[in-house]
């Protein structure tokens, strides 16, 4: 992300422009963006004007769900707000998405190192997104003892915020993971089974 961030102005520009290239077909709205992308406002209005200018994004009016508090139930309700969308009219759009996309967002080690907060981390294993596979069951699978769940979505929502793409996970203590392996969980060996690199394996005996 640092080198990029030198190569294309910001690494804000960079978090904001994968975020539109890795959901094409989503809008998002300035709430949408710094909550995603964790940008402050100051530097998220001076990088979409950048962006409306090269064309890059456009403006685009949408119907965005908003949930509001009713007692001790959520309600949502549907407001009509103002944001962007990707410009797939874009002329750079291919070889942007190709430098962008197939760059690596965060060091593996970087990964490891924030997970290490969130309990006893015995496997860490990356598909999906990390690996620009579309089709994996999961982005991310994080197997260890004494996992806090509530900081393993906190590290999670950091890391989407470098990614650009909300990420699916799964989350198994030791025990369950390796009794699932015995019994070839079909869930664990669609995991393994198929593309995925295990940046962490403290399961496997040296």
């Amino acid at each position: 992300m640092e080198i990029l961030g030198k190569l294309l102005g910001t690494e804000e520009r960079v978090k904001i422009m994968r975020l539109f290239l890795l959901n094409a077909e989503m809008c998002f709205d300035a709430g949408d963006i710094m909550e995603r992308s964790k940008v402050n406002k100051n530097s998220l209005r001076k990088e979409i004007n950048l962006l409306l200018k090269i064309g890059f994004i456009k403006p685009k009016n949408f119907t965005k769900d908003i949930e509001r508090k009713a007692g001790a139930d959520i309600k949502i309700t549907k407001k009509k707000v103002s944001g962007w969308q990707l410009s797939m009219d874009f002329p750079l759009i291919l070889p942007v998405r190709n430098l962008l996309i197939s760059s690596d967002p965060i060091k593996k080690e970087d990964i490891i190192a924030r997970f290490k907060s969130a309990g006893k981390v015995k496997l860490l294993v990356l598909a999906g997104v990390f690996i620009q596979k579309e089709d994996s069951r999961v982005d991310i699978l994080i197997v260890g003892d004494y996992l806090k769940r509530k900081a393993v979505e906190n590290i999670l929502r950091s890391i989407e915020a470098e990614v650009g793409k909300e990420l699916s996970y799964a989350l198994f203590d030791t025990q369950d993971f390796i009794y699932r392996l015995s019994v070839y969980d079909k869930f664990v060996r669609d995991i393994l089974d198929f593309p995925h690199e295990t940046i962490l394996d403290k399961l496997t005996p040296a």
